[in-house]
C-alpha cells in the first residue's frame, strides 16, 4: 500500500482535492485536523502551557486558536517549538491509522508536509497549486484572518517553485482547469500499485 502525501500552500485547495479522492474510495488522513486534536492530550497540553501560559487554553480545555496563531506565525522559532511537540504525536496517530487501511494507496493531507519532514515517510508526493492572489481571495472569503495574517502564514510555507521540485504529481487548481480529470489520472496511475508493500 502506497503512502501518498498531498500538500500545497494555504488556500491552494488541498482539502477539495482530498475530498475528491475520498469520493472515489481512497482513505484520507488529514494531518491538520489530527494536529488540532492533539492539543487536548494532557502531556501536550502541559508542554503548550509551559510555552505560552494557561491563557492559551480557553475555559481551561480548548486551545485558543487565534491567540496561538498570533504567537507562532510571526515567530519562526516559536513555531518550530510548537511543531516539535505536535508533529511526533500526529505521526504516531498516522501510523496507527495506516495499519488499519485496505486500499491500493492512502492520502496523507498536510499543509506543511515538506516543511515538517513528513514527506520522508511518503512514497509519492502530490502538490496542489493555485495563483497566490486566488489563494488569498479564498482565505479572505472564509473570514477570521486579515490580509496581513494570511501573508504571515504564507511566508512560513515554501514557495510554489520549491514545493513543486519535490512533487511526483502536480494538480492545477486555478479554477480554469477541471480538477476531477487531474485527480482521476493520478488515481489511475497510483492504483496500479495495489500490491505495493507497506513501508516499514
Amino acid at each position: 500500500m502506497l503512502k501518498i502525501g498531498l500538500t500545497g500552500g494555504i488556500g491552494s485547495g488541498k482539502t477539495i482535492v482530498s475530498q475528491i479522492f475520498k469520493t472515489i474510495g481512497i482513505p484520507i488522513f488529514c494531518a491538520d485536523i489530527e494536529a488540532k486534536k492533539t492539543y487536548s492530550d494532557s502531556k501536550i497540553r502541559e508542554q503548550i502551557i509551559n510555552l505560552f501560559g494557561e491563557k492559551i487554553y480557553m475555559n481551561n480545555t480548548d486551545i485558543d486558536k487565534q491567540m496561538l496563531a498570533s504567537k507562532i506565525f510571526g515567530d519562526r522559532q516559536m513555531l518550530e517549538k510548537v511543531n516539535s511537540i505536535i508533529h511526533p504525536a500526529v505521526h504516531i496517530y498516522f501510523e496507527k491509522w495506516f495499519a488499519e487501511q485496505k486500499s491500493p494507496y492512502i492520502i496523507h493531507e498536510a499543509a506543511i508536509l515538506l516543511e515538517s519532514g513528513f514527506a520522508k515517510f511518503m512514497d509519492k508526493i502530490i502538490v496542489v497549486n493555485a495563483p497566490q492572489n486566488l489563494r488569498i481571495k479564498r482565505i479572505m472569503a472564509r473570514g477570521g484572518q486579515s490580509y496581513q495574517q494570511i501573508i504571515k502564514r504564507m511566508k512560513n510555507q515554501m514557495h510554489d517553485e520549491e514545493r513543486n521540485a519535490h512533487a511526483d504529481f502536480i494538480i492545477n487548481n486555478d479554477e480554469n482547469v477541471p480538477l476531477l480529470p487531474q485527480v482521476l489520472k493520478i488515481h489511475e496511475e497510483l492504483s496500479k500499485y495495489g500490491n505495493y508493500p507497506k513501508n516499514s
